[in-house]
């Protein structure tokens, strides 16, 4: 079941176009990597959907609710988390969860026990009464999620949530969205560093310029991005005259020569319908008396398959 659709949204900003006719449906329980570069319209798609800007046209949807008409029902569903959080001057966590539960509508009798399963689940019980503003970056964003998980919403839209932490804070994050994932949020999070959302993300989305380049599964992403087999092949010596003897090989698209540490890589791209097999093309090298010290296929990674969609690599 879809829980956030897209249909033609569309934000201008006088003649910039910040949003071209973005159609995206991410299912319930789908953990949903938005990338792209600065710029591309990854913030404002966002925040439209955290009902905070209203599109110039097309039409937003969470949960079945039409965005900027049917806000009040939509924002009980949704959190928001937004690349970095204002500091709260001299407001404790425990004062800082009390006054959103509050905002949230929660029960004055079941907040004790929220707000504790919320600190719980953020790794924070030992942080309750410390100041908001006193928190490490990566602490102040682990409460920012606690939050906007006060009232147990369906959705979390999340903005680089882990914009300038530590490394350490980094795979902490990664673990909490992981174990929300786990308990069935929807969950929508922009992010620079692609590596996490590849291990984070079981469908992905690639705009540019405004506009939607790729939706989809992440295999199928992978998949789009190889634009015909990559043979990676190293040599004990004379790797330029392997590369010219591959050069001239029936079904060989491109071959280049790639430094790496340890000496040169030969880097073998095949037709998209080509037949010949890997073990062709060690046949070949050796036949001419050369000695393969590695072949095997290219590993195509999400930040590969995202520089080759972005770049137009990819028709």
């Amino acid at each position: 079941m879809p829980m956030i659709e897209t249909v033609n949204l569309t934000k201008k900003y006088g003649d910039f176009v910040a949003l071209d006719n973005l159609n995206l449906t991410i299912d319930e329980g789908t953990c949903f990597g938005f990338i792209g570069p600065n710029g591309a319209g990854k913030t404002t798609t966002i925040k439209i959907l955290a009902t905070l800007l209203k599109p110039t046209w097309g039409e937003a949807r969470i949960d079945g609710k039409v965005v900027g008409y049917q806000n009040s029902m939509i924002r009980p569903l949704i959190g928001y988390v937004p690349d970095f959080m204002g500091a709260y001057q001299d407001m404790t966590v425990s004062e800082y969860l009390e006054f959103f539960a509050a905002c949230y509508a929660v029960p004055s009798s079941k907040r004790e026990k929220t707000i504790s399963e919320v600190l719980t689940l953020t790794d924070l019980t030992h942080k309750t009464q410390s100041e908001v503003n006193g928190l490490s970056r990566g602490m102040q964003q682990r409460l920012a999620v606690a939050r906007v998980l006060i009232h147990d919403p369906k959705v979390l839209l999340m903005d680089e949530p882990s914009s300038g932490l530590d490394p350490r804070a980094r795979i902490e994050m990664r673990e909490l969205l992981k174990e929300l994932r786990r308990i069935g949020k929807t969950i929508l999070i922009s992010s620079h560093i692609l590596s996490e959302l590849a291990d984070l993300c079981n469908a992905v989305g690639v705009i540019e310029q405004g506009k939607l380049v790729f939706a989809g599964p992440l295999s199928d992403l992978m998949a789009r991005a190889k634009v015909g087999r990559v043979i990676q092949i190293a040599v004990e010596a004379r790797a330029e005259e392997a590369a010219t003897l591959l050069r001239g090989v029936k079904g060989v698209f491109r071959v280049d020569l790639v430094l790496e540490e340890g000496g040169k890589r030969i880097d073998v791209q095949l037709e998209p319908n080509a037949e010949i097999a890997a073990s062709e093309l060690a046949a070949r090298l050796l036949a001419q008396g050369f000695r393969l010290a590695r072949l095997q296929p290219e590993e195509i990674s999400l930040e590969t398959a995202f520089m080759r969609l972005t770049k137009g690599l990819v028709s």
